[in-house]
């Protein structure tokens, strides 16, 4: 995937940073921390300016959170959205050998009816147990 493109398309301007850490993203099939971000790019570029550039993804729809076990945000690239409609409400898996986390973009979140008065805002379904890879 060309890191230029994906960033012209959702308006935001391509540096450095910005092009590296979406290269890092859609290179991994599972979803990164913000320190495992942090480690595995250029040193140059400051907690500061990773952040920042994690919320402009997330704000532009470009990725999604994924809240593990630990209560760690994670983040992966959204395969399955466009920049006019964001759905990442799929379920994920950690694994508890590897501890990678991945998101099944097939499997939908249940409908859940909730009580009167109440607004679902956001979704998350974790499912823990062990990967593929580590079956084998």
């Amino acid at each position: 995937m060309d890191t230029k493109k994906i960033l012209n398309d959702y308006k935001l301007k391509s540096t450095p940073c910005r092009s590296e850490v979406l290269q890092l993203l859609i290179n991994n099939e599972h979803a990164l921390s913000n320190s495992d971000i942090e480690n595995q790019i250029d040193v140059s570029h400051d907690r500061v300016t990773v952040y920042r550039t994690l919320k402009s993804f997330l704000d532009k729809g470009i990725i999604h959170k994924v809240l593990d076990d630990e209560g760690i945000t994670k983040y992966a690239v959204c395969h399955e959205c466009s920049k006019e409609e964001h759905h990442h409400e799929h379920v994920h898996f950690k694994c508890e050998l590897c501890g990678l986390t991945q998101c099944l973009d097939n499997i939908q979140i249940p409908q859940i009816k909730l009580p009167l008065g109440f607004i679902a805002k956001e979704k998350n379904l974790l499912i823990q147990g062990i990967c593929a890879q580590c079956n084998n």
